[in-house]
């Protein structure tokens, strides 16, 4: 059984699917089953993977809270080879946040919020998925 939220990989052609419905059945790709990507919580070796959080500054022309999240407490590489794909926010209200990533682009974003953030997970296209709990 899938629960909502969990993220699959095809182990043939790197197709990645998100969960947004719990559901009975296997998923399959390439006619092989897709493999769970079960999250981290802990870095190992030289990158930083594991999502850092910090409160941005007010802002009077966006009138609202803000986090700003760095991928790392030293910034991953971004580099054709080796990048983080997107970062993502999940709220107190069950709500969430994602924003996608180009190898080019630095591995910090910024999500405005009023609602307490509960976790937050981002994804390296060769290490896998990284979660964070917040609260």
């Amino acid at each position: 059984m899938t629960e909502k939220k969990q993220i699959y990989k095809c182990l043939v052609c790197g197709n990645i699917v998100e969960i947004l419905h719990i559901g009975v059945g296997e998923l399959v790709c390439c006619n092989q089953p897709m493999e769970l990507q079960q999250s981290k919580n802990m870095d190992e070796g030289v990158e930083k993977h594991l999502p850092v959080i910090e409160e941005l500054p007010p802002n009077a022309c966006r009138g609202k809270d803000g986090f700003r999240v760095k991928v790392g407490e030293v910034e991953h590489p971004m580099t054709e080879e080796h990048y983080i794909e997107w970062v993502e926010i999940n709220t107190e209200d069950e709500k969430s946040g994602k924003k996608f990533l180009k190898s080019s682009d630095k591995t910090e974003v910024d999500f405005y919020t009023r609602v307490d953030i509960k976790s937050i997970r981002a994804y390296c296209n060769i290490h896998g998925l990284w979660e964070k709990n917040v609260v």
